[in-house]
């Protein structure tokens, strides 16, 4: 039997695996050898030495190259000083603690240094408890911190989080487990990558008490564990899981065992589950060994992968999933096969890799998910549990409603406005979304308009809405003074956009102007901006690319890359325009491809080349375009062409094809000019239908040079519906005015014999609010129909951008729900539950629970109501 060293109960093939691994990590990171392994010269016991080898053995390279050692060991000493404090943190085991306390890191997030903050914050309210109830107690303390919003893909710090008190679900999912962390407790961060029956994807979180994992909602909390809104939709789950930074010894099914990370498979936990054996052959028969194989679901109108695997030396591999169809795709050195796999497919399937060249013209298929189904029902919460869980959350909004009062105000802008003769609406618009921020914004506002004038609100203005949250004046002064010598040699607008503006991607914004210049000469410099091509072989000459390293691409900062000068190809061509950009050189990403160009003195885009030799080609980037079509022949309730809703374009690059990013939702695309690089594409459009399956139509073309494609965009129809009578209201149901109302109103009343729709909600919860969401993106369509819409809560309370000519009213206890759910089988549907109502008051759509693109199915319902 092996021994145990007595250090977090790691054996002698482990320990000798971490020194590999923290070796390998020291030569990559020698250009910053002092300022990350400095810390080993301090007196350090042994299970700081190895818990420090075990983090760096591990890490990122990106964190590598943007943080230094003394951040890594205060996280460890705090990490093991609560573990010795905590009643329970004797009973974690120690892989647990390595895999899911010890990690610094839950998403792609600034690091902090805030695990001991989050534990001075949370220790007196919980060490009192089990580790269950701390569970709990942790996520009303996340609660009164934060509550969901949408918003871009970047995922804030915890820190920030805190203060912006909004945060998509992967933010509230990463306070969460930073929260849960701090307290000594296992967390990991559970996805569903893509749903199959809804688009978009979910975040929540698992935590470990008493050696069993229990599922929350993140920032949303219940009176018990196992609880959350997504239950049900995660019983339709193809994937569910979870990246732990380690080779994981632990007992979960494996999706991908990588060298520096493993992806775990939780879907056991969740839904029903079948396990495929893919096997990649060739025209021959013979086995593909490494070949990619990827499998894909629609969301989003693109085919995403929910998992990449590896195949073995047999062309296999394994996956378990749930019961809905998957797309799979294989390829090899270039060439590729592609199945459709039903949800009946089990066992061993072959597919070929045989294909050089993407088919022609248009190919329909349907897509069909998982089977809405009933879960197990747990113990029933009792009526006292309800209320005093229901008192807990007023009393948690309440408390983040009161920092919010802390935010500066409209009147606050107008006045720093008036002082700086500035535009008061543009100041405000930067200070409302800078939210616990704002103050910072002013205070750098106050500070550098005085010099600059308008520049610094212009470069507020230049950042996305998020980097508002978390950018402080240090940076905001480096891209400012960074900028400002160059202000003449471009029109204001291109300055703008591709100069002054600091942000690139994704990326955490911090300074980086100055370090570039400082990075080099003043003779490269001269000769940097006099032919940009020579900063490409620059880095060509002197950046290392390490791919496949980290599970986030592209995360380096500038700053951090141009020390280590190492790291993967996204993290390059960001700092390739983060150095364009300090030198005075027009720069971006080409915004479908996402490939590093700078502009020349004619005023074209030219590509980046990295050929390592300090030169590239003065002639522009070689392109052709494409002009999408209305459908002549498509039905009136068709809804309208939108990006990423209902279409995409994606180009075939090494046998996969590589979705082009254009903006979400963007709906100007008909008649449009696309410049695109000349190749093959394919144009994935789709209807969803109601249950969630999807027809799909692949339109294939290729683009050529100086050439116009013209290609009709069009969508499959249903078969035609009809709006079948489902149930009745009655229009003697009886609502109240929200706020307090005195005395009641009917149904009647709100809908006035029209047809119209009802929306139960729960304002604080993310489906409620994305249904509100798409009540605002459609309340032209609304309004253009008469359609009256009424939206109904269970008790008082400011709902927050509350789409316009919505009614809301308070059901009080529910009672008109419970009557217009019996129909559906439940006095308690899940929420929001909707309805949409003939001018008789008979139900002719429903949908309930969480599911996106409600809002489209009840404006096409009263549409087909309209037009009988």
């Amino acid at each position: 039997m092996e021994t145990k060293n007595g250090v977090f109960s790691l054996d002698q093939a482990t320990q000798a695996l971490i020194e590999r691994k923290f070796s390998e990590k020291r030569r990559l990171a020698a250009a910053r050898d002092e300022a990350l392994f400095g810390v080993f010269k301090e007196p350090l016991n042994e299970e700081e030495r190895w818990a420090l080898k075990f983090l760096y053995a591990y890490m990122p390279l990106h964190d590598l190259a943007d943080y230094d050692g003394e951040l890594f060991l205060s996280h460890i000493r705090q990490s093991l000083d609560s573990r010795a404090k905590l009643p329970w943190g004797k009973l974690v085991p120690d892989h647990l603690f390595l895999h899911f306390v010890l990690p610094y890191r839950v998403n792609n997030e600034n690091i902090e240094d805030s695990r001991g903050i989050l534990y001075r914050e949370l220790k007196d309210r919980v060490e009192r408890l089990s580790m269950e109830d701390a569970i709990l107690e942790i996520n009303h303390w996340c609660y009164e911190k934060a509550t969901y919003i949408g918003n871009d893909p970047r995922t804030v710090s915890p820190m920030t989080l805190i203060r912006t008190t909004l945060g998509r679900c992967g933010e509230e999912s990463t306070l969460a487990v930073a929260a849960l962390r701090s307290l000594c407790i296992p967390a990991r961060q559970c996805y569903t990558p893509r749903w199959a029956h809804s688009d978009s994807n979910h975040a929540w979180v698992e935590a470990w008490a008493n050696g069993k994992w229990h599922f929350i909602g993140a920032c949303e909390p219940e009176p018990r564990l196992n609880q959350g809104w997504f239950s049900a939709p995660a019983r339709r789950a193809m994937l569910v899981n979870t990246r732990v930074a380690a080779n994981y010894p632990g007992p979960e099914s494996v999706t991908l065992a990588h060298e520096w990370y493993t992806e775990i498979n939780l879907l056991d936990g969740y839904a029903p589950n079948r396990t495929l054996t893919i096997r990649a052959v060739g025209a021959n028969g013979i086995a593909v060994p490494r070949a990619t194989v990827s499998f894909q679901v629609y969301n989003f109108a693109e085919f995403s992968p929910i998992a990449k695997m590896t195949a073995n030396e047999q062309g296999e591999v394994r996956f378990t999933t749930g019961y809905g169809d998957l797309l799979v795709r294989a390829v090899s050195l270039g060439a590729w096969g592609e199945l459709q796999l039903p949800a009946a497919s089990e066992g061993t399937i072959d597919i070929v890799i045989d294909r050089h060249e993407q088919p022609e013209g248009v190919y329909d298929f349907d897509m069909v998910p998982p089977p809405e189904l009933q879960g197990d029902v747990d113990a029933s919460v009792t009526e006292d549990e309800s209320q005093r869980h229901q008192a807990r959350l007023r009393e948690g909004a309440a408390i983040r409603a009161g920092f919010e009062e802390t935010f500066l105000t409209e009147a606050d802008a107008g006045e720093l406005a008036v002082r700086l003769g500035l535009p008061s609406d543009r100041v405000w618009e930067m200070l409302r979304k800078a939210r616990g921020n704002s103050r910072e914004l002013a205070a750098f506002l106050e500070e550098r308009t005085p010099q600059y004038g308008e520049w610094p609100l212009r470069l507020l203005e230049s950042l996305n809405e998020k980097d508002l949250t978390d950018t402080f004046r240090p940076t905001l002064d480096d891209h400012l003074a960074g900028s400002m010598m160059y202000v003449g040699d471009f029109d204001a607008d291109s300055f703008t956009k591709y100069v002054l503006r600091p942000r690139m991607l994704f990326e955490m914004i911090t300074p980086y102007r100055l370090a570039l210049r400082e990075a080099v000469t003043a003779e490269e410099l001269a000769r940097f901006r006099g032919n940009p091509a020579e900063w490409a072989g620059w880095l060509s000459a002197h950046y290392e690319l390490v791919p496949d390293m980290s599970h986030y691409e592209g995360m380096a900062t500038p700053a951090g890359s141009i020390q280590l000068l190492k790291g993967d190809r996204l993290s390059r061509d960001i700092l390739f325009v983060a150095g364009c950009r300090s030198f005075g050189i027009a720069a971006r990403l080409h915004p479908s491809e996402r490939k590093p160009q700078y502009r020349n003195a004619q005023g074209e885009w030219l590509d980046a080349q990295f050929t390592g030799k300090g030169s590239s080609s003065d002639e522009p980037a070689v392109t052709g375009s494409l002009k999408l079509l209305p459908d002549l022949a498509a039905p009136a309730d068709q809804a309208a062409p939108s990006y990423y809703r209902n279409f995409t374009l994606a180009k075939l690059a090494d046998g996969s094809y590589q979705t082009l990013h254009y903006p979400h939702g963007q709906t100007e695309v008909l008649d449009t000019l696309y410049e695109l690089e000349p190749g093959s594409y394919r144009m994935t459009a789709g209807t969803r239908l109601q249950d969630g399956s999807v027809l799909v139509r692949f339109t294939y073309f290729n683009v050529r040079k100086d050439r116009l494609t013209e290609l009709v965009l069009s969508f499959r129809s249903p078969l035609a519906e009809e709006s079948p009578v489902l149930g009745a209201t009655d229009d003697s149901w009886a609502l109240s005015p929200l706020g307090g109302g005195s005395g009641s109103i009917a149904l009647g009343e709100l809908r006035k014999g029209k047809i119209a729709a009802l929306a139960w909600i729960e304002p604080e919860r993310e489906p409620s609010k994305h249904l509100l969401r798409e009540l605002r993106e459609l309340q032209a369509e609304i309004a253009q129909l008469g359609l009256p819409v009424i939206v109904a809560v269970e008790s008082d309370g400011v709902i927050d951008n509350l789409p316009g000519g919505v009614n809301v009213v308070r059901d009080h206890a529910h009672q008109a729900l419970s009557q217009a759910a019996q129909p559906f089988g439940s006095e308690l549907p899940s929420l929001p539950f909707v309805i949409v109502m003939d001018e008789l008051g008979r139900i002719r759509y429903q949908s309930s629970g969480y599911k996106l693109g409600i809002g489209r199915e009840l404006v096409q319902a009263a549409v087909r109501l309209q037009s009988r």
